[in-house]
């Protein structure tokens, strides 16, 4: 039986408690440069496609040139304190067809990384492929070697579904990709733990959660 085509995403802007995803663009360029650059920017690099931009204006060329993109779709994840753009992530490999779409290209600055910021990025990208295009089926991949990337999407609510021995060639040489995906009848659960856990009063006043989020799938 055949299911009609989900819409494509399109370049929503998607608030948050903590956070904003915007269409990436131009502007964004002069926070970006500062969060992709500085200590530890070869390790936030270490594993994506593209390198480490030697200054702001070759990020601004990268900029311009991924902002006309439909696939993959980019958006600046943005703190609205203070309307920076502090990383930068995308939905890609967009399949209508069969209900399948991915996460990926994803770039935390210091500010986000292993925040509360970060896991809201990745639930508001979950709640509008699920909840208002009608995905059935959104997927994480990284290299098999990305050991913080695994356990990210684990934490994330993604289930671990095996490894594509060989799947490609990148800057690193050959790239075994672990697979993780989460399914829309795991969303309503995963989407129920996500606002209790993100809900204000769960957080004290510097930041540190009451309670953990518990979003492991069974068998993830």
């Amino acid at each position: 039986m055949a299911i009609p085509p989900c819409p494509r995403p399109s370049r929503v802007h998607l608030a948050g408690h903590y956070v904003s995803l915007e269409p990436l663009c131009e502007g964004h360029t002069p926070a970006l440069f500062a969060a992709s650059s500085g200590d530890g920017a070869d390790e936030r690099f270490a594993f994506l496609f593209d390198t480490p931009p030697v200054d702001e204006s070759e990020l601004a060329g990268w900029v311009r040139a991924r902002a006309k993109l439909d696939d993959p779709l980019f958006f600046a994840v943005v703190d609205p304190t203070s309307g920076r753009a502090e990383g930068r992530l995308a939905l890609m490999r967009v399949t209508p067809e069969h209900g399948v779409i991915e996460v990926g290209s994803i770039l935390f600055g210091p500010r986000v990384a292993r925040t509360r910021m970060a896991s809201e990025s990745i639930y508001l990208l979950a709640r509008y492929v699920f909840d208002e295009l009608g995905y059935r089926r959104f997927e994480w991949k990284c290299d098999d070697a990305n050991e913080p990337s695994k356990r990210a999407a684990l934490r994330f609510g993604f289930r671990f579904e095996g490894v594509f021995r060989q799947h490609m060639w990148t800057k690193r040489g050959n790239r075994d990709t672990a697979w993780f995906a989460m399914l829309d009848r795991d969303w309503p659960s995963l989407r129920a733990e996500y606002e209790r856990w993100l809900a204000p009063d769960n957080f004290l006043a510097d930041g540190s959660q009451r309670t953990p989020l518990r979003v492991l799938i069974e068998g993830g």
